[in-house]
């Protein structure tokens, strides 16, 4: 019986399942399309009319029900766990995200799903940040703090104690193609991944349990040039990539080499937080673009319900 030398063994082996090794690569799902979902609509529609209230209040508990309808959609076919996101708009507002958040909660409950299977996604606003830390400490929920560009985010994070972050390599890369005109970076010298790569050290260094989540990647290298990070988030036509190819993966991150970088443990209260995530031009103006993007969305979605229940309120 002949057996292969790990070498070419290695070869056989896509680059997708060595990742696998090192990484759990988590597949968010791509928004659903609204017209195979109407029925969710629908429903989301009666619910919110039927709880009441004046017509914001109205669109608000409709909103919330049709994000957890979608998240109980996901859960039907992923283990594990799913983010829902609390309104952009309330990115600046701690208490607000908080009171959100435990309502997101409580109708995932009524549906059956515990807190353990959902993660709540945050905003990385200093506000969000302490939203985040309360529903940690007080609530014991979940959170997933999105939009993270800074260092200084990923501190206040960690000392949040929030779940899980999810710093977004690919727009990190984008601003920086965009402000120097250079047309490509070498995965080794990439602002996405050196950021993920020292918020990661920093996190291991430090015993921190904060899971670090890299997302929006751009290319296949970004996502090789992370191998070992806590969890990735992989679009479908990079899996794909991934799985047709066969080079080799090593594990770029480990736990052992960030005991030995040279980083500092810092403490960030309010003002040095906002000093120092202020220094980092890329990260504020990422940081505010995202929340006009997901505010404009919600915008968006808000002013198609609206126009469903004046149908539904006119029985048509």
């Amino acid at each position: 019986m002949s057996t292969l030398s790990p070498d070419k063994r290695r070869k056989m082996e896509s680059a997708l399942n060595q990742l696998k090794k090192h990484t759990n690569p988590s597949l968010i799902l791509a928004a659903a399309k609204m017209p195979a979902y109407q029925h969710l609509v629908d429903q989301a529609i009666k619910y919110g009319i039927a709880k009441g209230g004046t017509e914001e209040e109205q669109v608000d508990n409709t909103m919330d029900k049709l994000f957890v309808s979608f998240g109980l959609e996901i859960l039907k076919k992923v283990p594990g766990r799913v983010s829902t996101e609390v309104d952009a708009r309330l990115s600046f507002d701690k208490d607000e995200m908080v009171a959100r958040a435990l309502r997101l909660i409580a109708l995932y409950e009524e549906a059956g799903i515990g807190k353990e299977r959902v993660l709540i996604k945050l905003s990385s606003t200093w506000e969000g940040i302490q939203a985040g830390r309360v529903l940690e400490k007080d609530h014991g929920v979940h959170c997933n703090m999105t939009l993270l560009f800074s260092f200084a985010q990923a501190v206040a994070c960690a000392e949040a104690n929030v779940t899980l972050i999810s710093p977004f390599v690919g727009r990190i890369l984008d601003w920086y193609k965009e402000s120097t005109g250079r047309a490509s970076y070498e995965p080794h010298e990439d602002p996405g991944v050196l950021s993920v790569t020292k918020i990661y050290n920093y996190y291991k260094k430090f015993d921190y349990s904060t899971v670090v989540m890299g997302a929006s990647f751009r290319n296949t290298g970004q996502v090789k040039a992370l191998a070992g990070c806590d969890l990735l988030t992989i679009s479908p036509g990079l899996l794909a990539e991934l799985s047709q190819d066969h080079s080799a993966v090593p594990e770029m991150l480990k736990a052992e080499k960030a005991k030995a970088c040279d980083l500092e443990k810092i403490h960030l209260d309010e003002k040095d937080y906002r000093w120092q995530h202020n220094e980092d031009r890329m990260a504020v103006e990422k940081l505010s673009d995202g929340i006009r993007k997901f505010a404009a969305d919600a915008i968006k979605l808000e002013t198609m319900i609206k126009e469903k229940m004046l149908n539904v309120k006119n029985g048509k």
